[in-house]
């Protein structure tokens, strides 16, 4: 009778320290810039809101995480994910090439594209209308590639800045003539700025893009689980609510992850 209540007690403990240990591992941190309105931005009360704080937490209700938000910059996003400073890290991130070799990416979440947005005196069909006119970007995002692959890196005409706000209060300021970046924001800005009547200009060449979750290479556990998640938050209409709350619109489909 002692020996079957000591494995008991025994089994008890090791069920309770089993699942501390679970509890423990399932809060995930995530790291945002809180620059990129209206994905993600701090409110008055100086907390993390947006389209990307929304959907992080449908995804993490759907599959039954937790996750505690980091206010990261964008200079040290990646790097802060690398080091495991973060569990997974969405700001706005656009899926490429030569970011998918050195992270792992969730299914796309959300259709995006390069946009320009010019003063309302400049009239432009596409990018090659502005050379010679001065462009703001954010330094090593998708408009300052296009923009460099146009006009060369070293440009005098290219402005680059370290967060979105700047590239676009520059272009509200009159500082340039135009600014190139992601539509989802670049529309927003513009929509809350209608005194400006700012010109918004799709260059034939800009691809479709689409932004994605960023995961630790390797990190399968954690790529699953954002996956999952996205996957449930689609299939049962909460995507398609917060994209209402943010965009007003009603949401194109994203691709659903295939595993």
């Amino acid at each position: 009778m002692v020996l079957k209540r000591f494995l008991i007690a025994a089994a008890a403990v090791a069920a309770m320290t089993a699942g501390q240990a679970y509890a423990a591992a399932v809060e995930y941190t995530v790291g945002t810039g809180a620059t990129y309105r209206p994905f993600e931005f701090q409110n008055a009360k100086k907390e993390l809101v947006g389209f990307d704080i929304d959907l992080v937490k449908e995804i993490a209700k759907a599959q039954g995480f937790k996750v505690k938000f980091v206010n990261t910059a964008w200079g040290v996003i990646f790097e802060s994910l690398k080091n495991g400073d973060r569990d997974f890290i969405i700001s706005g991130i656009t899926i490429t090439p030569q970011r998918k070799e050195t992270i792992d990416f969730s299914a796309p979440y959300f259709a995006a594209h390069q946009l320009i947005l010019t003063q309302k005196n400049v009239k432009v069909k596409g990018l090659a209308d502005l050379k010679g006119k001065k462009v703001s970007v954010v330094a090593n995002s998708a408009g300052d590639i296009a923009c460099s692959k146009m006009f060369g890196k070293a440009s005098t005409s290219i402005k680059r800045f370290d967060n979105t706000p700047l590239a676009l209060e520059e272009l509200n300021a009159g500082g340039v003539d135009a600014a190139v970046g992601d539509v989802g924001v670049f529309a927003y800005y513009a929509q809350q700025n209608p005194s400006k009547h700012f010109n918004m200009v799709r260059d034939p060449s800009f691809e479709d893009q689409y932004f994605g979750i960023g995961v630790r290479k390797g990190n399968t556990k954690v790529l699953k689980d954002v996956n999952e998640g996205l996957k449930k938050v689609i299939k049962s209409g909460a995507y398609a609510k917060v994209y209402h709350k943010w965009f007003g619109a009603k949401a194109p489909v994203p691709k659903l992850p295939t595993k």
